[in-house]
């Protein structure tokens, strides 16, 4: 109900700016503005389709035999067989050796066949070593061709699993990890199981209510659980670069389950082999068509003068195109996971299924300052735009319709980075020249935009009720610099690197990593004292309606500025 009436509210605000509120003297400002609401409204449908309901795939007990998980082999007796993959490049040795004996610490009621392999595209022997001393597999290669994903292909032919378990170097498993999640292959058409992602190693901060009661006493305490019982939990002194892993994984993966969307974010997930290369045998054989259809007719005018050319020309051109395409059960590319995602989704055959379960069964490492948490959000951003534009599976053929909107909505949430700056902009061009992007800041105006913004707020306190959506709204605004960078690195057809996440804290001063952010901040701030003092001494058209809408705008958006400014000066404890 909440829901429908913000959207309802929403689409009366856009109808009564682009019909009766553009300012007519200042169209360079009032129309980018505008389109710049229309995209965000847009933005909203998709997310609240998102939100729109909890549909868990039950949880079943874990299978005794694969007979059990594969239909084809249905009577099939002998043990489930498991892979655990745990990929690495260049981190600390003993990091890993804690994921590992957390590997071998998984349990399982029935027999099992659990095979745990160190994935080393390092090729140290010291990381060998550790393989040996831990009883675990130890595989390298030559080269680091396709990167994570080929390292993942290079295990892959080399093991003969039915699932493989895909960890990083620092997700350290818990015991019930296969026990929870092999139950959903039950389903012979479930392709992939994620598990959301927790970081053990960020301060957790102390709940509004304790912190208040603390310096308050009772009264303190009482004002903290009200709010809390509001806006949901509300910690101080929490983790600075607002990740907010729960409210990615328990609201928008979770609820993606309804329509088949839930997508691989790489660690900790539990995939079927027969899936993955299914999909990349089909993948081959249709690249394979596709090469040798291109190469034919120049094949055939060559071998013109045979008795049969045509028949030549077909078979020559096939076998040059099967030596030189390879099979990548893991696409090569920068989001591997996301796009592996997407090509089983897409297949018509067999229309794969991808479960988000909700429960945590593993834990990692977080990005311990801003210059690693830019790196990682970069890599996100850049992947997922370059998926947009080059491969996008909301045109491609053979998705459902939900399954589409649920990846338009991931794409959607990177492209906001346009419209977020303009949202910054806008109050600076007010405060500073007094041009206003409405014909006027007048009852009209806060008629039609409050109530929308007070029941939007209202449907996302309901839609993600139980947790704080405030960090993650300004995360996303304050983080528009790195989307922006991406979406040009997108667009001038560069390709998007495959660094790998630092799992340890990077020393330095990181403020040249937020300065449009701190722009953004002195700018408003300026642009406020400016305003205030010409509307104080009659000079320029400010109006007390717009200092009020704009003031307050320009707050908000320092405020989000300021959450990623305090975290380029954030240090761990040492302790910790």
């Amino acid at each position: 109900m909440l829901a429908l009436a913000s959207l309802a509210l929403g689409a009366r605000y856009i109808a009564w700016r682009w019909s009766e509120s553009l300012n007519w003297d200042a169209l360079w400002f009032s129309i980018p503005l505008v389109l710049a609401e229309s995209c965000a409204y847009f933005g909203l449908i998709l997310f609240t389709l998102n939100l729109w309901k909890t549909q868990d795939y039950p949880l079943r007990p874990p299978p005794e035999t694969i007979g059990q998980c594969v239909q084809a082999h249905a009577g099939d007796d002998r043990p489930v067989s498991v892979d655990v993959f745990i990929a690495t490049y260049n981190e600390e040795e003993e990091l890993v050796r804690l994921s590992i004996r957390d590997a071998k610490s998984m349990t399982y009621p029935h027999p099992i066949a659990c095979s745990i392999y160190v994935l080393d595209d390092g090729r140290r022997p010291t990381m060998r070593a550790v393989a040996d001393e831990e009883g675990v597999g130890y595989i390298s290669r030559d080269n680091n061709v396709g990167f994570k994903a080929g390292n993942l292909r290079n295990a892959m032919e080399q093991t003969g699993g039915d699932f493989i378990l895909i960890c990083d170097a620092d997700t350290r498993p818990f015991p019930t990890l296969l026990e929870r999640t092999l139950g959903y292959f039950r389903d012979p058409d479930v392709a992939f199981v994620q598990t959301p992602q927790w970081f053990y190693d960020l301060p957790e901060g102390e709940r509004l209510r304790d912190w208040m009661g603390a310096r308050l006493g009772r009264p303190g305490r009482w004002i903290g659980g009200a709010v809390e019982a509001v806006f949901g939990e509300i910690r101080i002194g929490e983790d600075p670069f607002a990740n907010d892993p729960a409210m990615f994984y328990d609201i928008i993966q979770r609820r993606r389950n309804a329509f088949n969307a839930a997508f691989c974010c790489g660690a900790a997930s539990l995939h079927r082999r027969e899936a993955v290369m299914f999909v990349a045998l089909r993948a081959y054989g249709d690249a394979i068509a596709k090469a040798g259809g291109e190469t034919r007719s120049r094949l055939a005018r060559i071998g013109r003068r045979s008795a049969d050319p045509q028949a030549q020309a077909q078979a020559l051109a096939r076998w040059q195109a099967a030596q030189a395409e390879e099979l990548t059960p893991y696409k090569f590319h920068v989001s591997e996971d996301i796009y592996t995602s997407i090509v089983l989704h897409q297949d018509r055959h067999r229309r794969w299924k991808s479960v988000l379960h909700p429960y945590v069964e593993s834990k990692m490492l977080s990005p311990q300052d801003l210059l690693t948490w830019t790196i990682q959000r970069f890599k996100y951003a850049g992947g997922s735009l370059d998926i947009f534009f080059h491969d996008n599976p909301v045109t491609a053929p053979g998705m459902s319709i939900g399954q589409r909107l649920m990846y338009l909505t991931t794409f959607w949430s990177y492209l906001g980075a346009v419209w977020n700056l303009a949202f910054l902009l806008a109050p600076l061009v007010y405060l500073f020249f007094g041009v206003a992007p409405v014909s006027a800041y007048t009852g009209d105006f806060f008629g039609h935009a409050l109530p929308f913004l007070i029941m939007n707020e209202l449907a996302f306190m309901a839609g993600t009720w139980g947790m704080s959506g405030y960090k993650g709204k300004v995360s996303y605004l304050a983080s528009f610099p790195i989307s922006l960078r991406a979406l040009w690195a997108v667009l001038r057809k560069q390709k998007i690197k495959f660094p790998v996440t630092p799992k340890e804290r990077q020393d330095g001063n990181f403020l040249h990593l937020v300065w449009p952010q701190v722009a953004v901040m002195v700018a408003t701030l300026a642009g406020l004292a400016w305003a205030a003092t010409a509307f104080a001494l009659g000079i320029g058209p400010y109006t007390l309606g717009g200092l009020i809408a704009n003031g307050l705008w320009g707050l908000n958006n320092i405020l989000a500025m300021a959450i990623m400014v305090r975290a380029a000066f954030w240090k761990p404890e040492q302790a910790a």
